[in-house]
Formats: C-alpha cells, structure tokens, sequence
C-alpha cells in the first residue's frame, strides 16, 4: 500500500500523524447473520493524519476492498422518529427555501432511496430523481417513472445522467479522494441552467472537542471541517453559497454553485491541528475511564448500548471487544434486529427485549436520541435507566 505522502484536498506535504488503533473492523453498518460472521469481519489499521495547511483530517492506512458496500450494507437511520422529522425539515429547505422544483435530482449515495423520494414525492415539487447507490434495494423505476435507481457506485461514467442538482449526504467522508469525487459532479453539473449541490457530512470539530472517540473508524476515511470542506470544494471549482452546522452541530450542511472563476482557496488548519493533538492525548484516559464505569456498571446488572451504527459499533469494540461487560446492542432499525455487531459478535435487539434479557442500563450512543429513547421507554413501560455519553 502506498501511503499518502500530500493532503488528498490541497496537497500539502505539512501532514501530522496523531492517532492510530491498529486492525479495526472495515465494516461498521454490515449485516452480519451469525455471530462467528460478525467476528471475523476483516480488519485494517486507522492511522488518523491532520493537514496543518487546510485542516483535513484522513486515514493515512486507508485501504479498502474493492466492493466495500453491497446490499448487506444496512444504514439506514430514518427508523428513528427524531432522524426522520430532521430529513423532512431538510427537504422542506430544499424545495421551499432553495426552490428546487421541476428540477432533475440526481443523489449520490442514496442509500435505500427514501430522501431523494421525499424530493420527488413532494406536493407539487415536479422533480424527477436518480438515485446511485450500490446498496440500494427496491424497484428500479417508481413514482410513474419520475424516481429511478441504480446499485452503482457514482462515477464519471454517470456524469451523463441530467442533473440540475445533486444531493450527497454522508457519502463523502466515505471517499478517500474527494475532490475527485466532486470534479465527477461538476461535469454533471456543467449543462444545467442553475446547478446547485447539498452536501452533509460530519463535523470533526463537533468530534475532537467533545472527545467522541467512537466517532473515528474505518468506513469513515475522510473528515472535515467547515474550512476543509469549503476547500474541497474551491478545488473542484465550486462556489460556496453556505456551510453550517446542523443535527446538534454534529454535521456540516454545505451549499454550492458552480463557477467559471477561480477562487483563492481557504487555507486554515492551524485550530484542527491543537484540536486533533489533545484528542489524541485524551483517547488513552477516556477508554479506561469507560471501561471502568461499565465494568461498575455490570457488576449491579445487565448493559446494554443503544445505538447499532457506527458509534455503537466502535464503542463496543473498543471497549468491549470480548462481550465481557455489555450484554447487546439496542437498534430501531429491525434490518438490524437479529444480526450481529462487526468486530465484537453483540447480538442486536429491539428496546423491547430489553426487560426479558435483564437489562438495567442503557448507555445512549448519540445524545440527540435520548430524549426519543426515553418516550420509548415510557411508552412501552419498561423501566431502564438510560445514560448519556457527552
């Protein structure tokens, strides 16, 4: 494998190491049907480099097998009430407040295809969509034609399909050359009257200063900043309408056009490089202190974690990778129900089995959920105590 030696954004040869968990599981969304699956996922090494020049931050080791997703690739986080209102409200903006409408839609990464459907679906949008994803399961054409799907990876050979806009959400920190990535949209993008993108990714900062260790894994091989991201795009030749946090600042929400004008392109990494040494310096004390509050934890009773993503993915084999102090993982998503966590073998289950297996604790991957969990709990009446993890 040849390691990066210049940043994939501004190629930049000021590269900082900070960060390295060696023979990590490469899958964290993966269906796994048994147990012995589950644990013997392949594995690699995260070594976590920050740009001093743009501030990106990427797996140096990165070096995925060449069909990475397929259909037993399950992420979909719409199953919770809360992520769905949160995808309605960003459809709401796209179509009313940047009025898309009678518009070609093209999404890269659609997953199971419910956002691009929400566009499309809507009240008097008109828009047709395409969706692109090597995961997707479902019809190939929907919606009388206007909705079609393909289970590919986008790539320039799908630059001829219409778009006057292209939506990607959580797909770019997927790819290890992004700005790749984004000069294959441009040329999509080239023939349109009013080409517009919407981006959404994570926000690293949100993730270095909060300490979210659980937050840094495999799949995830690129990782921005506001700054970083805005750069990326400057490269490929777009320009940045808006770039925000949104989701509990958890995410950055990107808008851009395109433009005949080279920028100067943002340069700032001196903030994420501080940033990205204290986490590095913290992970050490921060495993150990979690490893010792579970191990209390279990000593009084059953523990569960709730949340069978990334993050609960990562938590569990970093701090439990021998299933001696956590009894399951809890997960709306019944796609994921009866399967197995990648990398430890934690059996997945519905909150409501939680009682029937003995479970007194939960441990909320994503504090956004912890009010929805409670009601779920409430609801059901099922008394576990629910704990937050920032």
């Amino acid at each position: 494998m040849n390691t990066p030696s210049r940043c994939p954004i501004c190629e930049s040869e000021t590269l900082s190491d900070f960060l390295f968990r060696g023979k990590v599981p490469i899958h964290q969304n993966m269906l796994m049907r048994d147990q012995q699956s589950a644990l013997n996922v392949p594995r690699g090494d995260l070594t976590l480099c920050v740009c001093q020049s743009c501030g990106f931050i990427f797996n140096r080791s990165f070096a995925p097998p060449s069909s990475m997703y397929g259909e037993e690739y399950e992420n979909t986080q719409a199953c919770s009430p809360s992520f769905a209102q949160y995808m309605n409200r960003l459809v709401e903006h796209i179509i009313v407040d940047r009025e898309v409408r009678n518009s070609h839609v093209v999404e890269v990464g659609c997953g199971n295809g419910l956002f691009l459907r929400k566009l499309v679906a809507y009240d008097g949008s008109q828009n047709k969509g395409f969706g692109f994803d090597p995961s997707y399961r479902g019809e190939l054409i929907d919606l009388d034609g206007r909705l079609s799907f393909a289970n590919r990876y986008y790539d320039e050979q799908c630059a001829d399909v219409p778009a006057d806009v292209v939506v990607c959400r959580h797909v770019i920190e997927h790819v290890a050359r992004p700005v790749d990535l984004l000069l294959t949209i441009r040329r999509a993008l080239v023939r349109a009257e009013r080409p517009r993108l919407f981006f959404e990714t994570p926000c690293v900062e949100w993730i270095l200063k909060n300490r979210v260790m659980w937050d840094f894994f495999y799949e995830h091989c690129s990782y921005f900043t506001a700054a970083s991201l805005t750069t990326a795009f400057e490269m490929a030749g777009f320009q940045v309408d808006d770039v925000r946090t949104v989701f509990g600042d958890q995410y950055l929400w990107l808008e851009a056009s395109l433009t005949n004008i080279r920028p100067s392109v943002s340069k700032n990494g001196e903030d994420i490089v501080g940033l990205a040494a204290d986490f590095a310096k913290s992970e050490a004390e921060s495993m150990g202190w979690w490893r010792e509050k579970i191990r209390r934890l279990s000593a009084g009773g059953k523990v569960a974690l709730w949340g069978a993503g990334a993050k609960g993915a990562t938590f569990a084999n970093m701090i439990d990778p021998e299933r001696c102090w956590i009894d399951c993982i809890v997960d709306l998503n019944p796609a994921k129900q009866g399967h197995f966590l990648p990398g430890t073998g934690h059996p997945i289950v519905n909150y409501s089995d939680l009682c029937a297996r003995g479970v007194e604790t939960a441990i909320v991957m994503n504090p956004n959920y912890r009010e929805e969990n409670f009601k779920l709990l409430s609801q059901a009446g099922l008394s576990v105590h629910l704990i937050d993890q920032i």
